[in-house]
């Protein structure tokens, strides 16, 4: 029986559900019905999900919003195909901001968060047929009752150019909103033209209202946001240098391009090139917080009120996006010097790129073209003839400038490399036509024993530049000792009276420039150079000497004596001459020879080569110690070996009593007589038999240093650093070029006048501790045309022409708000986040925000100075409209006006709910009426929501 029951239950199961199969679902019979379905569901399926949700499942973010964005879904409906697409904010934002610049167009319109978009799939996309429209409303409509959602739905209609859309929400049981947009895009009325038009417009809609108010309650709100745009800055001005080696002297650079004033006439750059101006202008966005007017009469005086009386300034910058190509700076052009450097290779010599005789010659006279005559005249006239002044090297540069082994900016070689950066568009072979004419030039000013320009005659080498920075360094002291001794010559000729007198005078005449060495002021005991310039030390002390001060030159009470003193600068203190009792006198000396960096190489070389380092340097360096022992001995002709020490090298002279030679030691002048002679003796290594020193001193004149041979052969030495510079090979010209104008340039930038802008000083900061990485292979003179380095420098000038495009814009900042350095600081802050994406760290990122937006609230104090910016238009200006709409800031009406009529009801007991049993939520106060215009005297848009009871 147990059995026969189970079988019997189940099949009364089974014809159930046949019965439940057969039962037909009347309310989606119909194709309209089905689509109303089909709405539903993915709606309900958008409740579900969540923001969070759908941002996994694609949602997209919208370009105009950080906060919004939208998920989308496909329709179709007979043989149409829809989309619909739920637009929705992540963070929930309290309070809804009117005019908030990131807002969506029906978000501004119409007053709504989140909302729905059904538009047909066509070319168009917009609904052409009322009746079609108002179904796909009405589906929308009872799809989103059905699922219980609040969210307004929105149809586009009419023609594209007229943004019109139609739409409805569900508020409840009880309200729904309605809205509509469309636009005027011919003539606009005239009544239109004016606030008080606009507002007659708003209230002219409450008669139509199906709520029955009062209308002498009504109270309407007002809010108003005018748009300025200053007017475009005059930087049409195409850079310079594009076509460089085809155009005639207009493109040489720092010539004259016109008499139009560039806006970086002033700039460091504006020698070299014309930089585009990125900063293009500015809009000015003037807010009037929402007011609650009565009448026309007050709306005419708001359209008369200046634009100073509104609650908010918002200012917001125009830079342009010509960032984002290339353009003609430093980095373009270093670009083409690194391309130069690696077909420097390929010959042996300079005049191999333009000589005839090379076989390579055609190929680059066909794709590499010299500039003609009159341009390389004027870069030497540039170079030389115009730079006989010294430059002012005291320029501030960069602390890490000296870590880049290049040239002084102000140098000449430096100067040489920057114009080679614009000469025939920095091909090699104009490289090599100007380096030619380079050296001719200043193979000139040495024949002709001529000052060379551009170069410091300080008296010393700087080695931390560049190898040919240091010839020509040393080629200007060489070119100043030949024109001293062909001076010293024709007065040699002029003079006929040979006289001992004469000479003493004119021994103790000589100054310092006629390369006497004079003893130090300071008259204490001092350490002086060892005796090997490459900084290898002697075994024993340290060679020390006594200086002079003026003060401590002082006579003794002693008879006069009958010899001579020749070349003396004075009396060492109180110190006298171990045999013959007389005063000792401090010699002129001749300065130490000049070494650049090369000669340093190969004397330590040599010292290493020595076995005895020792004897081998001090054989280097004796020719500098027997012009010191010469020059002593005339100074004091009773001197001896022991009195040269205690002079020369005083840690090698031994006193007996203990006390060491020095101010401590120099005896008193009434103690004189008492303590003399002098109890000491010479140290061990000054004593030891065959000393190299005494050698010396036995075999060394009597000669005062004006007298003697200098150390330095300067016609020897000039025509071997011409030599160099005549047979440098190519590549070696190069490397030290593009070290040079890579420094040279970021020097030149550095000198820009930025202000306070923090981020900028820290690029400049970094910008040259990578170019000092990156450029310092290039000293080891070990590369090849295809070595990685090349591709290191071409990315250095990647680097570099962020920082160049970084810094235009710091400067036009700086100089439009030097009165205002706050909006300049903050809108370059915001600028350099927007930018640093974009400079290798995140240039594959898919996120990296496209166009530059930012918006600034203004101070009170800074209104006046940016109301400055806003000049008043000339009649010559095309864009010039007749003024129409009032509020006009320094003659200029906004280009857009936009507007916000809105008025509430408070909604407490009515005609289709009691009091008692009205909601809470209906017992506040809602916006009955809303109005968005937007536009101008010839474009009228106009958004209307109407909140009404059903």
């Amino acid at each position: 029986m147990a059995s026969t029951s189970k079988v019997d239950s189940s099949v009364d199961d089974e014809a159930e559900e046949e019965e439940f199969e057969r039962f037909d679902d009347f309310t989606l019979a119909s194709s309209w019905e089905r689509f109303i379905s089909e709405i539903e569901a993915i709606c309900r399926q958008w409740l579900a999900d969540g923001p969070k949700n759908l941002l996994e499942k694609g949602a997209i973010q919208l370009d105009s919003s950080k906060n919004l964005y939208k998920a989308k879904s496909e329709l179709k409906y007979f043989m149409k195909s829809y989309c619909m697409e739920y637009y929705f904010e992540i963070k929930k934002s309290g309070e809804f901001t009117v005019w908030d610049c990131t807002l969506h167009d029906l978000q501004l319109c119409f007053g709504v968060k989140e909302f729905l978009v059904i538009a047909p799939q066509s070319a168009s996309g917009v609904v052409l047929d009322a009746p079609e429209a108002s179904k796909l409303l009405s589906a929308a409509a009872i799809a989103l009752s059905n699922c219980s959602s609040l969210w307004p739905a929105f149809v586009p209609v009419h023609d594209p150019s007229r943004d019109a859309f139609i739409g409805i929400q569900n508020m409840g049981t009880i309200f729904t909103r309605r809205f509509e947009a469309d636009r005027i895009c011919s003539q606009v009325p005239v009544k239109l033209m004016h606030l008080e038009g606009l507002y007659e417009l708003f209230v002219s809609k409450f008669a139509y209202s199906t709520l029955d108010f009062s209308m002498h309650v009504f109270k309407v709100r007002f809010t108003m946001k005018l748009t300025y745009k200053t007017l475009p800055y005059d930087d049409d001005d195409d850079t310079r240098g594009e076509d460089v080696e085809n155009t005639e002297p207009t493109d040489f650079p720092g010539g004259e391009s016109g008499t139009r004033t560039q806006w970086d006439d002033d700039c460091p750059w504006s020698e070299w090139y014309s930089a585009e101006d990125l900063v293009k202008g500015f809009g000015l966005v003037v807010i009037w917080s929402e007011k609650t007017v009565e009448g026309s009469f007050e709306m005419a005086e708001i359209e008369n009120s200046s634009p100073h009386e509104a609650e908010k300034w918002i200012l917001f910058p125009n830079i342009s996006d010509s960032w984002k190509g290339n353009r003609i700076g430093f980095a373009s052009q270093l670009l083409l010097l690194i391309d130069a450097l690696k077909m420097s290779f390929e010959a042996q010599f300079m005049e191999d790129f333009v000589s005839v005789e090379n076989p390579g010659s055609d190929n680059l006279k066909s794709s590499m073209v010299i500039p003609s005559p009159t341009i390389i005249d004027r870069v030497l006239k540039d170079l030389f003839h115009e730079g006989v002044q010294l430059p002012d090297f005291a320029k501030e540069e960069h602390r890490s400038s000296r870590s880049i082994k290049g040239a002084r900016l102000e140098s000449l070689f430096a100067q040489f490399c920057l114009h080679s950066l614009w000469f025939g568009n920095c091909n090699i072979r104009a490289i090599a036509v100007l380096w030619i004419e380079f050296v001719r030039e200043i193979r000139w000013y040495w024949e002709e024993s001529q000052p060379l320009p551009k170069m410091p005659v300080n008296g010393f080498i700087d080695l931390s530049t560049c190898l040919i920075n240091q010839k020509l360094q040393m080629l200007a002291i060489c070119i100043e000792k030949m024109r001293e001794l062909n001076e010293e010559f024709q007065d040699c000729i002029g003079s006929n009276d040979p006289s001992p007198a004469n000479i003493k005078e004119d021994s103790q005449a000589v100054d310092g420039s006629n390369n006497l060495r004079i003893p130090d002021e300071n008259f204490d005991r001092n350490s002086d150079s060892q005796l090997t310039a490459d900084g290898l030390r002697e075994s024993g002390n340290a060679v020390q000497r006594y200086t002079m001060k003026p003060q401590d030159v002082a006579s003794i009470d002693k008879k006069p004596s009958d010899f001579v003193s020749r070349g003396s600068a004075g009396k060492v203190g109180s110190m006298m001459l171990l045999k013959s009792y007389q005063s000792m006198h401090a010699p002129f000396t001749q300065d130490a020879p000049l070494m650049t960096e090369d000669m340093h190489e190969e004397r330590l070389h040599a010292v290493e080569a020595f076995s005895n380092s020792f004897e081998f340097s001090a054989q280097l360096e004796r020719d500098i110690l027997s012009s010191d022992m010469s020059a002593f001995k005339a100074a004091n002709p009773d001197a001896v070996f022991e009195d040269f020490i205690r002079w020369h090298s005083p840690g090698d002279w031994l006193n007996d009593d203990g006390n060491e030679n020095g101010p401590s030691g120099i005896p008193a002048v009434e103690d004189l007589k008492e303590n003399w002679p002098p109890r000491g003796r010479l140290s061990q290594r000054m004593s030891e038999h065959g000393n190299l020193w005494r050698k010396i001193w036995n075999e060394a004149p009597a000669v005062p240093a004006s007298e003697q041979k200098p150390l330095l052969d300067p016609n020897r030495e000039g025509e071997k650093i011409l030599h160099y510079l005549e047979t440098l090979r190519p590549n070696d010209l190069l490397e030290q070029m593009i070290c040079t104008a890579f420094r040279a340039s970021g020097d030149t930038l550095n000198q820009t006048n930025f202000g306070a802008l923090k981020q900028m000083a820290m690029k400049m900061d970094q910008l040259y501790i990578t170019m000092s990485s990156v450029l310092k292979p290039l000293q080891a003179n070990n590369l090849s045309g295809d070595s990685e380095t090349i591709e290191d420098l071409r990315r250095l000038c990647v680097v570099f022409e962020h920082v160049e495009k970084l810094l235009t814009v710091a400067a036009s900042l700086h100089r439009k708000f030097l009165q205002a350095p706050r909006i300049s600081e903050t809108i370059f802050s915001d600028f350099y986040d927007f930018y640093l994406p974009k400079m290798g760290r995140g240039s594959g990122q898919e996120d990296v925000q496209m166009e530059f937006d930012m918006e600034l609230q203004l101070r009170n104090h800074e209104r006046q100075l940016v109301s400055n910016m806003f000049m008043p238009p000339t009649a010559n200006q095309s864009w010039r409209k007749v003024l129409s709409m009032g509020n006009l800031l320094n003659g200029h009406e906004p280009i857009l006006r936009e507007i916000i009529f809105s008025s509430s009801d408070h909604i407490n007991g009515g005609h289709y709910a009691h009091a008692s049993s009205t909601p809470r939520a209906y017992q506040q106060e809602i916006e009955t009426y809303r109005m968005y215009i937007c536009g101008t005297s010839n474009d009228l848009r106009v958004a209307l929501s109407v909140t009404s009871c059903d």
